[in-house]
């Protein structure tokens, strides 16, 4: 399946937003590259629509995931229980770090099944449950 996807560059750092279009098996092959360095940010859609654009920010074993239905429209994820309601984590959101609590947050393997799910489904709803910001 194909997809069209934006990445942190392992080389910079730096997020790179031009997209590209690639099979998911090359969108794993960057997840795992940002995974190894500690840390990355990821978009992703459909060849075919401009969204829903999910987006997944990682560091270290924490993930946050974001969901663009629309350009005037996001939500995030909400999390596992893999960080605890009170605490706060720092994930990069393109080029800065952001915070979010434990309620956001996600096992970074639960957080890319949960990705690679919508690349082949272009799903969001069945994922979990959404609380819009």
């Amino acid at each position: 399946m194909s997809v069209v996807w934006a990445a942190t560059s392992p080389e910079s750092g730096l997020f790179h937003p031009v997209e590209r279009r690639s099979e998911v098996e090359d969108l794993a092959d960057r997840f795992n590259d940002l995974r190894s360095h500690g840390q990355g940010y990821v978009e992703v859609r459909s060849l075919d629509r401009e969204s829903p654009v999910l987006t997944l920010a990682v560091r270290d074993d924490h993930a946050v995931v974001h969901l663009m239905s629309d350009t005037e429209r996001m939500s995030l994820l909400v999390g596992d229980g893999t960080v605890p309601s009170g605490a706060e984590v720092e994930v990069p959101i393109m080029d800065d770090l952001a915070v979010f609590t434990g309620d956001f947050v996600l096992d970074i393997d639960r957080a890319w099944n949960l990705v690679h799910e919508f690349t082949q489904t272009q799903a969001a709803g069945p994922l979990g449950k959404w609380c819009e910001v």
